[in-house]
């Protein structure tokens, strides 16, 4: 049975897919992890020759975003010295990530899951992030 607060299979590999698909338009090889609303992998793509530090990355960027249901990229922001968050980065044994590359995913409202990308800069990172999250609903 299918419920609201579920993300598929199916619907994480369209996510993938549309992520791909960017990075090869940018060229740069990327590892994509998507979560479900627990921070389990759901799915995820090495592709061929991206790097390997980059693999942990990825998944961990997936969970911090579902974990705060914020951007990594926002909570980076917010856990800079002087900031309310400072020093997140040291807990949940350290698989929390604090620059962009991580996107929760919602469906009418409703945290599902998230998408991490790592591989490149986090401009590019970010960029292909974006472009997984984009057609989800």
């Amino acid at each position: 049975m299918y419920f609201e607060r579920e993300l598929s299979l199916e619907e994480a590999k369209k996510i993938v897919q549309d992520a791909e698909a960017k990075a090869k338009e940018i060229g740069v090889k990327m590892n994509i992890a998507v979560a479900d609303v627990g921070g389990n992998l759901v799915a995820f793509e090495r592709m061929d020759n991206a790097w390997l530090g980059s693999i942990n990355i990825a998944i961990s960027k997936a969970y911090t975003a579902v974990a705060f249901n914020m951007t990594t990229e926002d909570l980076g922001k917010e856990s800079q010295a002087g900031k309310s968050l400072f020093g997140i980065h040291t807990t949940n044994h350290g698989k929390i990530v604090i620059f962009g590359g991580g996107i929760p995913l919602t469906r009418k409202g409703v945290l599902v899951g998230a998408i991490g990308v790592s591989g490149g800069a986090v401009t590019q990172d970010m960029e292909v992030a974006k472009a997984g999250a984009k057609n989800f609903k």
